[in-house]
């Protein structure tokens, strides 16, 4: 971790499995029984979760999809490319800042089971928070193989 600006120590995260380094910071006490969720879920879930995520330089997130919706919330740092797609060669690229006045935006909701990754554009960390409803469960989580 001392790669990491002190800032972003201080938020205490620990490397994501999908690339970059994260910390969740939210799981709902509220939870939905399985029997109201569609039926490809595979038991109750939190009615939501949140994650701090944070990109260095050089980094990416691999290719992967949530069952669930996912908000991505834009902090600081610079620009994150967010690639979204229903197949991860159609995907759409989508840029996250807070550079409205030249087509950044601050957030972008992945809709439920596309395919997503994340790069920073440029040589600053991006620090985003994730939200996910209903809330994030690694059986929902599946991660793709590489297509560069």
């Amino acid at each position: 971790m001392s790669d990491l600006p002190e800032w972003a120590r201080r938020l205490d995260l620990s490397p994501h499995p999908e690339g970059g380094w994260f910390r969740e910071t939210w799981r709902s006490d509220l939870r939905i029984p399985q029997s109201v969720l569609p039926p490809d879920y595979t038991g109750p879930r939190n009615a939501g979760t949140a994650i701090l995520f944070l990109l260095m330089p050089g980094q990416q997130s691999a290719w992967h999809t949530v069952r669930s919706a996912e908000l991505w919330l834009y902090h600081s740092g610079g620009p994150l490319l967010l690639e979204v797609g229903a197949e991860q060669h159609d995907a759409t690229t989508h840029v996250l800042g807070a550079d409205i006045m030249a087509g950044e935006s601050p957030q972008y909701v992945v809709p439920p089971g596309h395919w997503q990754r994340a790069v920073p554009r440029g040589d600053e960390p991006c620090l985003v928070s994730c939200v996910v409803v209903p809330g994030f469960d690694f059986a929902d989580f599946v991660l793709g193989a590489s297509t560069d």
